[in-house]
């Protein structure tokens, strides 16, 4: 089978704890680079995860002509000029979430890749889950009606102010670290953007959202909620995942349910008409499932399931959250 010869930029945690796992799983995808800000802890992620080269600079990777693709789980910040200059050597992206600051730059970001004739995809990883496009797929074949209302939430565990989620000049705080997943499974279940948004936020003292809450409105008179927070035990990796979705002739809610979480997953759906069903997914590591489906992009001319429109009419939803709490 042909592999796509992937890089890592960064050795961040994201990578650490989820993609490297997801990589290594995938199987069209092989590691061939990983680049740190110093050679000392590149050389260390090379031997740990298998990589054949490691490099003690960004731009040393985005030069080796092997890599075809290029994976950035680097801090928010950091996102937009790395994910230009990697599209710019010729290289696909997979790019961690948010994929940009604002909705302007992610359509920069889309335009660089188009001009390049490389992919880029945003890495929402669980947008991948056959958990997901099964609650997606019940949406559509109208198993409860048109959709009056929707909540979907994720709140987790806060840190210490030495983590990039808790600073502001990384673009930290829970509505980008957070929000973002909870109104993404919104804007993926209704298809659509809302005409009228609504949201008030908590701040630290570090002027970070520490819990954010809004209210969409669409046309047709749909609404929707999400919460998001840095808000449970500090540091011990918990979390709250959750979605309701009312229709006109029924309900959809979560029941064991994680964004990434792998397993058997499982939903609940109530009709007006007495019906109940309880429906399990078996759900794979959804960083391989991304890798392998970006892979198939490059490869064979799949389109990536994370698209250009999908990303940027999430981004300008984030916009206008962003600028209702005053972030």
């Amino acid at each position: 089978m042909r592999k796509v010869k992937w890089g890592v930029l960064g050795t961040a945690y994201i990578f650490e704890r989820d993609t490297a796992l997801g990589m290594r799983l995938a199987d069209n995808c092989e590691l061939t680079a990983i680049a740190g800000r110093n050679s000392e802890k590149a050389n260390a992620f090379k031997e740990k995860y298998g990589f054949q080269k490691a490099y003690g600079s960004y731009e040393e990777l985005l030069e080796d002509p092997e890599i075809e693709a290029v994976y950035i789980p680097l801090p928010n910040t950091l996102h937009y000029e790395w994910t230009i200059k990697a599209l710019r050597h010729g290289k696909h992206v997979l790019c961690e979430k948010p994929l940009a600051p604002t909705a302007e730059e992610a359509e920069e970001m889309f335009r660089t890749a188009r001009e390049n004739h490389v992919y880029l995809m945003e890495a929402f990883a669980y947008q991948h889950s056959p958990f997901i496009k099964a609650v997606k797929k019940e949406i559509e074949s109208g198993t409860i009606g048109d959709i009056r209302y929707m909540e979907a939430a994720l709140i987790t565990s806060d840190y210490l102010k030495s983590n990039i989620r808790m600073r502001r000049e990384t673009f930290g705080g829970c509505t980008y670290d957070l929000g973002v997943y909870a109104i993404s499974l919104i804007q993926t279940m209704l298809g659509k953007e809302p005409k009228a948004v609504k949201a008030i936020s908590s701040f630290n003292e570090d002027r970070i959202d520490v819990y954010t809450t809004g209210i969409f409105e669409y046309e047709g008179g749909a609404k929707a909620s999400f919460d998001c927070g840095l808000a449970l035990a500090t540091e011990k990796n918990a979390s709250l995942d959750r979605f309701q979705i009312h229709g006109t002739l029924g309900s959809i809610s979560s029941v064991n349910f994680g964004f990434n979480k792998p397993g058997k997953l499982s939903y609940q759906i109530q009709t007006f008409d007495g019906r109940e069903d309880f429906r399990i997914v078996e759900v794979p590591q959804n960083y391989r499932l991304e890798v392998e489906q970006l892979g198939r992009c490059i490869i064979s001319g799949e389109t990536p399931y994370v698209t250009e429109n999908f990303s940027i009419s999430l981004a300008r939803t984030i916009d206008r959250v962003l600028k209702e709490i005053g972030y």
